[in-house]
């Protein structure tokens, strides 16, 4: 579907960004394709098979989001940052007729992506182009069972989408019994991705932390989820979620949470 008629690779210049943004064909899998900016890959997006997701991050995020309804059954969703909608295309397929919003800041992005990958027929998902904070302060409390935070960059993340006040619009807008979902990359030895799980935990009932074993210790870099509930977090829903994967993967909370977001390194 994303090749020109030509055969050539799509691409589209960001004005907002200054930054080219292009839609390849994913060498290795069939009817998947990858979604770059400014050369750097954001999305991976099955379009035979939306229930695969390849990204690590994503994976972890997709889990929780089987686990904390009953399966198949329709939840509304919000996604501040939207790249190439693969969440939104995964939502549909494992839990259709759920209702979606995706927020997006670059218009010429979406438009992109919409065009050269169609989200899959009978997909409710409705378009904002805004600033994420600015959105999420528009919405009414408890309007979503899961909040997916997905457009930071590390430390150079936009600083009004970091602070305390933004994470409490973040909380304020997931009803009873759902979720919040916030992906962090960080380097060593993950002094944001620290930062920002205190604030989390400053601002919902309980915290968790999904990620790659090795991540933990601080010693390498990479992506890392926080998930933030307003229930206590379930036991029984660690193990699941470790034996989910992807592998080695590990859920920290409690103590080994309390340390982590403590760790002075």
């Amino acid at each position: 579907m994303a090749a020109d008629e030509d055969g050539s690779v799509p691409t589209v210049q960001l004005a907002g960004i200054g930054e080219l943004a292009e839609i390849d064909q994913d060498a290795f899998t069939e009817g998947a394709f990858i979604l770059s900016i400014g050369g750097a890959q954001q999305s991976h997006v099955n379009l035979r098979n939306p229930g695969n997701v390849f990204y690590e991050y994503l994976r972890r995020i997709a889990n929780v989001l089987d686990i904390f309804r009953p399966a198949g059954e329709p939840i509304r969703v919000l996604h501040l940052g939207a790249g190439a909608l693969t969440l939104a295309r995964y939502v549909q397929a494992r839990r259709p007729g759920s209702e979606q919003t995706a927020v997006e800041l670059e218009r010429e992005l979406l438009d992109f992506v919409l065009e050269h990958l169609p989200l899959p027929d009978g997909t409710r998902c409705s378009i904002v182009i805004d600033d994420a904070r600015a959105a999420l302060e528009r919405c009414d409390p408890g309007s979503f069972d899961a909040v997916v935070l997905d457009v930071f960059a590390g430390a150079d993340a936009p600083v009004h989408l970091t602070d305390e006040t933004f994470y409490r619009a973040l909380t304020r807008v997931v009803a009873p019994g759902g979720v919040a979902l916030v992906n962090v990359g960080d380097d060593p030895p993950l002094t944001f991705a620290r930062a920002q799980a205190r604030r989390l935990r400053a601002t919902a009932n309980d915290v968790v932390v999904l990620a790659d074993a090795g991540m933990i210790s601080g010693q390498m870099a990479g992506n890392i989820v926080l998930v933030g509930t307003n229930f206590s977090w379930p036991a029984a829903w660690s193990p699941s979620l470790v034996a989910a994967g992807p592998h080695p993967g590990v859920v920290v909370a409690g103590p080994e949470l309390d340390a982590f977001c403590s760790a002075q390194q």
